[in-house]
C-alpha cells in the first residue's frame, strides 16, 4: 500500500549553532505543530487528502528570521514561525490553500526542481 501524502513539513525546530533562533524557540514552535496536527488530525494515513507529514530538522540553511517552516510541495518558507502562527498556518495554507503572504521568506516551488 502506498502512502499518499498531502505535504510534509520541515521546521527548523533545534538549531546547534542557533543563528536563525534559539533552540527554545524552535522546540516551542514544534511542539504546537505536533499538537495542531494532531488536533485537526492530519497526521491520519486515511484522510482522502493524504496524510501531513512532519520532520524536526537542524537547519534549513537560511540562518536568519527563525524558525523556519518549509511547506512541500508548495515551496513555502515561512519565517518568525512561532508557536502563535503555526495553527494559523495551518489552518489557513494547509486546509484551505491559501499561503500567509506576509510570512512568506521565499519559495522554491517543486516543479522548479524537476
Amino acid at each position: 500500500m502506498t502512502l499518499k501524502v498531502s505535504h510534509h513539513l520541515l521546521l527548523c525546530a533545534s538549531p546547534k549553532k542557533a543563528l536563525c533562533c534559539t533552540s527554545d524557540k524552535g522546540l516551542k514552535s514544534w511542539e504546537k505543530l505536533k499538537q495542531v496536527l494532531h488536533e485537526l488530525n492530519l497526521e491520519n494515513p486515511s484522510r482522502p487528502e493524504g496524510v501531513v507529514l512532519r520532520s524536526k530538522v537542524d537547519c534549513l540553511r537560511v540562518c536568519t528570521n527563525g524558525p523556519i517552516l518549509l511547506i512541500w510541495p508548495d515551496g513555502i518558507w515561512y519565517k518568525n514561525v512561532s508557536p502563535q502562527l503555526i495553527e494559523e498556518i495551518v489552518k489557513k495554507h494547509l486546509l484551505k490553500g491559501i499561503p500567509l503572504s506576509k510570512y512568506i521568506l521565499k519559495q522554491t516551488p517543486l516543479q522548479n526542481f524537476a
